[in-house]
């Protein structure tokens, strides 16, 4: 029989079926929780201490309410509990640059200058020069001003100029103070003009309030008596009732390199409000600190509160000095 030579012709004619093509393989996600627990197995537990140390740092500024006494008992702790937190953090990221600014932050409120150097410089290793955190820079540079070395203090400070904000306005402020001591006061002047852009004028937020009385300052020191209290006048405008507290609530703040300093800018503070018995008390203390820069100049304010009250005995101590400006009813007058 031919059928198995004729079926074996049949299979061979038939047509070749395509083979259906596999299904492709669905490539799974990579697991973004296994690599990160893989190569950071500890940072939620280090952004949460993050977090809450720098909530812990904020507190006594935003309590304050022109109360600095509560602001002097109660920022030791607030720093003492941030810097023992960054420190168990730190541990834990040892390159975490966050834990490292903050920590070195802390640790120079509590007045450890080593152990806050340590931590600032540490946080520049990790980042390098060209992306140096400004606050970090600015903090170095203010730590350098106090420790005396004035070029290093000036290397860092320009590294921490940007635009007018709550982390830039110290930095702008330290660097125009150095310039002022190293007796460029124009270069000085200039550097807190251009920061403070002509459209925010007086549009008095923290910053603005700082910066526009150190300005002032910078015009009194250089014995601009006027300019000086241009901008006071200004700012007075602007904040009315609300001038003292906001002005005191930002020195409170402001960490000065010279802590002498403290008591020139309280003094012009004072004569700005009428109050010339605390203005005389801060002059004297500025006076006697030392050999301090501008030692002549708040002499010069004494003398002439001293000068009206022998002129005007038993009345309101107004010395004769000052600028005369337009008066402003919501505020007593005052002497530049």
């Amino acid at each position: 029989m031919r059928w198995p030579w004729v079926f074996s012709i049949a299979i061979a004619a038939a047509p070749i079926a395509q083979a259906r093509p596999e299904p492709p393989v669905r490539q799974r996600a990579p697991n973004v929780d296994f690599w990160k627990e893989l190569i950071d197995p500890n940072a939620d537990e280090v952004n949460a201490i993050v977090g809450k140390a720098r909530e812990l740092m904020l507190r006594p500024d935003h309590a304050l309410n022109g109360d600095t006494d509560w602001a002097v008992e109660q920022r030791a702790k607030f720093y003492r509990d941030a810097r023992n937190m960054l420190g168990y953090a730190r541990k834990l990221a040892p390159q975490n640059t966050e834990v490292l600014a903050l920590l070195g932050r802390a640790h120079d409120e509590l007045g450890d200058t080593k152990a806050a150097l340590e931590a600032l410089e540490a946080c520049v290793r990790v980042t390098g020069m060209d992306k140096v955190p400004m606050d970090v820079a600015g903090r170095l540079g203010a730590i350098q001003l106090r420790l005396g070395d004035l070029d290093t203090a000036l290397k860092w400070l320009r590294l921490a100029q940007g635009p007018l904000s709550a982390i830039s306005a110290p930095a702008i402020i330290n660097l125009a103070n150095l310039l002022a001591a190293k007796g460029d006061s124009a270069k000085a002047i200039d550097t807190l003009i251009s920061a403070i852009p002509a459209s925010m004028l007086g549009n008095f937020s923290n910053d603005i309030t700082l910066a526009s009385f150190a300005l002032a300052v910078l015009y009194d020191r250089d014995e601009q008596r006027s300019a000086a209290f241009a901008v006071l006048d200004q700012m007075q405008n602007g904040l009315q009732q609300q001038y003292a507290i906001y002005v005191q609530n930002e020195l409170a703040k402001l960490r000065f390199p010279n802590a002498e300093d403290l008591h020139y800018y309280r003094g012009l503070l004072y004569e700005s409000l009428g109050q010339y018995v605390e203005a005389r008390a801060e002059w004297a203390h500025y006076a006697a600190s030392g050999d301090t820069p501008w030692r002549a100049r708040a002499l010069d304010h004494i003398a002439a509160i001293d000068a009206q009250r022998r002129a005007n005995p038993g009345a309101p101590t107004q010395p004769q000095t000052l600028n005369p400006a337009v008066p402003n009813p919501h505020r007593p007058r005052r002497h530049p």
